[in-house]
């Protein structure tokens, strides 16, 4: 994933919107990170937002058999790291009819994740 141009290492959130309700999007230094690939030189590869709980994210890293859920509550320390993959992780999708199950698809078959289980 790369934006302009630059390979994507890390996820930033904007600054809070000002009175006006806008926020300068070309101003790196005001984002805040909330988390970094532990591989220097290792992009994300996809990041998926959970639209039934908006405080998790998903992610994944290039060539990596792990997908990794996030709390935008507790910045660069993952939640989970979900490793049922063989092979690398191509893409993920958070359930539409549950904020409690992510799907990812790999090389190998695709795997359904529960918080009952993985994601506690």
């Amino acid at each position: 994933m790369t934006a302009r141009g630059e390979k994507l290492e890390s996820l930033r959130l904007p600054p809070p919107m000002g009175p006006s309700g806008s926020f300068d999007l070309h101003d790196k230094e005001h984002y805040t990170i909330i988390y970094e690939s532990p591989q220097a030189d290792t992009p994300l590869l996809r990041i998926a937002w959970n639209k039934q709980d908006l405080r998790y994210m998903a992610t994944i890293l290039m060539d990596s058999n792990k997908v990794v859920i996030l709390d935008i509550r507790s910045p660069k320390m993952p939640v989970a790291e979900l490793e049922r993959h063989q092979g690398s992780v191509n893409g993920l999708a958070w359930a539409l009819q549950s904020c409690k199950h992510i799907y990812s698809d790999g090389i190998d078959p695709m795997s359904v994740y529960s918080a009952g289980s993985e994601i506690n």
